[in-house]
């Protein structure tokens, strides 16, 4: 069932081995495993995290998977993820996890491996403009492997030019000449 990102991300923090918060403005849904009224996993789904994968919105990636060791939760939501992904029209789904992970719960779930031996550039803590720090953590360093579901091809999409509203610009004009 939908639950918030919010209350994903706390699952996340109390029951992942290694994984913390997700940055904001990654995560577009989330999804949570039950059994009766008790929630025994959570994922989350949003922008790709590495910016080669990131094709305008048309590919997704699972986030975050954590389950409390609930029978066939991992495959229950990877697979919810990759039928919702594809109802929303995305043109893949992919996931990640470290090589040492078998991915049973992926191929449970019909994903295929694309690549593997993958390696992280989140190694060490580096400042960014706004004052973030990566956090350091020891699966960064370890390879990993990419897992996907392949929906259709890329298409590229003509947007049309959008003229701002008069009222835009009569703003935009007002704060330029105070300025």
């Amino acid at each position: 069932m939908p639950c918030t990102p919010a209350k994903a991300q706390e699952f996340v923090e109390s029951v992942h081995r290694h994984h913390g918060k997700v940055p904001g403005g990654y995560v577009f849904w989330a999804l949570a495993a039950v059994s009766g009224s008790t929630v025994v996993g959570v994922a989350m789904v949003g922008r790709p995290t590495n910016r080669n994968s990131d094709d305008g919105g048309q590919t997704l990636e699972v986030l975050r998977l954590a389950t409390d060791g609930t029978r066939n939760a991992p495959s229950m939501l990877l697979g919810a993820c990759a039928r919702t992904a594809r109802a929303a029209g995305a043109s893949r789904i992919i996931t990640y996890t470290l090589e040492d992970e078998g991915g049973a719960s992926l191929r449970g779930a019909g994903w295929n491996m694309e690549a593997n031996g993958i390696k992280s550039w989140w190694t060490h803590p580096s400042g960014a403009a706004d004052g973030r720090t990566v956090k350091p953590r020891a699966h960064y360093s370890k390879p990993k492997c990419r897992w996907a579901i392949k929906f259709r091809d890329v298409c590229v999409l003509d947007w049309p030019a959008v003229e701002p509203e008069e009222s835009l610009q009569v703003g935009m004009l007002f704060r330029a000449v105070e300025g």
